[in-house]
C-alpha cells in the first residue's frame, strides 16, 4: 500500500505530519492492506490565516485492486480532526465494498441452484424406479 500525503501551503510541520499520517493510516487499514494499492491524503486549510469554525479540509482517495477507488472528504476545525473524519469515512466505504465483494462473490447462483436441484430430482426418480 503507497501512500501520499498532500498539503496546502497553510499546513506547517509537514514531515512530522506525514509520518504520523502514514503510521495512522497504516493501522487503521491494516485488514484491508491487501486490497488497497494507494492512498491519497490532501490536507487543506480553506480559509488561511482567517480563524472560522471548520476551515481544515482533508480529502482523501483510496485506489483498490480491481475494484475501482473511493473518496473521502471532512472539514473540521483542526487538521487532526479532519484527518480522523475522513479516515472514518473512507474506512466505512472500503469495509462495504470489500464485504459486497466478499457476498457477491460466496452466493449461490440461481444458475447452480436450480442445476443441482434437477440432479437431486433425477437421482429420487432414479432411485423410485429401482
Amino acid at each position: 500500500m503507497q501512500i501520499q500525503l498532500n498539503t496546502s501551503n497553510g499546513i506547517e510541520n509537514k514531515e512530522s505530519l506525514d509520518r504520523w499520517a502514514d503510521e495512522e493510516l497504516r493501522h487503521q487499514l491494516q485488514r484491508h492492506a491487501d486490497d488497497l494499492v494507494r492512498i491519497e491524503v490532501h490536507l487543506s486549510d480553506e480559509n488561511g490565516q482567517r480563524a472560522s469554525a471548520a476551515d481544515k479540509r482533508c480529502v482523501m482517495e483510496a485506489r483498490m485492486a480491481g475494484q475501482g477507488q473511493l473518496a473521502a472528504t471532512h472539514d473540521a476545525q483542526t487538521i487532526d480532526l479532519a484527518f480522523r473524519g475522513a479516515l472514518d469515512k473512507l474506512k466505512r466505504q472500503i469495509e462495504h465494498k470489500v464485504g459486497r465483494a466478499a457476498d457477491h462473490r460466496d452466493r449461490s447462483s440461481i444458475r447452480t441452484v436450480a442445476a443441482d436441484g434437477l440432479d437431486a430430482v433425477d437421482q429420487q426418480a432414479g432411485a423410485a424406479q429401482d
